[in-house]
């Protein structure tokens, strides 16, 4: 049986309707997937007009409901939202929606009921007015699974990028990196790659200084004593891991093929690179979530600049789509 994936439409006022009516509009979503949208029905009625798509938007009140055709685009209709919803901007209504949809979302998976989440994005600011404090999705999934030991990692093609911290300022970030944080993010670079075929993961850590500290010349001892205890003990446990590298030659030697995964110290680090690689083909994945939890997200952000347009374009769902497909557990019937 194909995997359902939930898809959360996000923030209503942004391109997450629109992106999700592009990508569902193709018979190509339907081939390995049963993709299943939980968010407003009236707001992807109004997307399919400015998104020039010809659809039927179908409401169910669960998963086992849906037709899952092309033609038909089955949304979990948790009518949150007025159809006049303002287009481009910030709003609590839609705030407080993008995390009611993940919440159903994450309720779903844990039922067993959906075998995976891909999320449009949401804005941050609305999120914050609608009374969620949550820096972003990836904190939001932590919290409704009860996860501590989490992180995000990115996918483009020719590269993936895994973080040690992300939604803090640079300072807090250096402060949080530790040799147990380095290790289990290595650990859990090395189970998912396993998990989606890799048999030998190749994985490499960034240095958090310039060329990796070069032997104590830049920073305070960072690479010593934050990263290298974590690399030597995933080392000692057979995982194939180098580092610390300097980040300015890193990146293009595993984009070259030298490794499958690269360790990020902080937010940009890693981010940046795989932005250089294109918006459209980056899929952001939330990996260690507790229960096996799967979910990917578009490497974007709400773009209310262009918002109900229909310049949006769906390439990054469309890949994270298929990454959450990849990643989901096999279903027996």
């Amino acid at each position: 049986m194909k995997p359902i994936i939930g898809i959360t439409m996000g923030d209503a006022a942004g391109v997450g309707p629109e992106i999700i009516v592009k990508a569902l509009r193709t018979e190509e979503a339907y081939r390995s997937a049963r993709p299943l949208v939980i968010g407003d029905a009236a707001i992807l009625r109004r997307a399919l007009g400015y998104a020039g798509v010809r659809a039927e938007i179908r409401p169910v009140s669960d998963p086992a409901e849906g037709t899952y055709e092309p033609g038909t685009i089955d949304v979990l209709d948790l009518a949150l939202l007025p159809a006049d919803l303002p287009v481009g901007r910030i709003s609590a209504e839609a705030g407080n929606a993008a995390f009611r949809y993940i919440e159903k979302a994450v309720a779903l998976a844990k039922e067993g009921k959906i075998d995976a989440i891909c999320t449009a994005p949401l804005n941050k600011e609305a999120l914050h007015k609608g009374g969620h404090r949550y820096p972003g999705h990836t904190e939001i999934l932590a919290d409704l699974t009860g996860t501590n030991d989490y992180s995000m990692m990115l996918s483009a093609p020719k590269l993936k990028v895994i973080h040690l911290t992300t939604h803090v300022g640079l300072i807090e970030a250096i402060r949080r990196i530790t040799p147990e944080r380095t290790y289990k993010v290595i650990r859990l670079a090395d189970d998912t790659l396993r998990r989606a075929g890799v048999r030998s993961p190749k994985i490499a850590v960034c240095g958090i200084n310039p060329h990796a500290g070069e032997n104590g010349l830049f920073g305070e001892g960072e690479e010593e004593e934050k990263l290298i205890p974590g690399i030597e003990r995933a080392r000692s446990e057979g995982i194939d891991v180098q580092g610390p590298l300097p980040a300015d030659t890193l990146f293009f030697r595993a984009v070259r093929g030298d490794f499958d995964i690269v360790v990020a110290c902080y937010h940009d680090q890693g981010h940046g690179p795989i932005k250089v690689l294109g918006l459209e083909a980056g899929v952001n994945i939330t990996v260690g979530l507790n229960g096996g939890i799967i979910r990917t997200s578009v490497d974007h952000g709400t773009a209310f600049d262009i918002a109900g347009t229909g310049k949006a374009d769906e390439g990054s769902l469309m890949e994270a789509i298929r990454m959450a497909v990849e990643l989901a557990p096999k279903r027996n019937g």
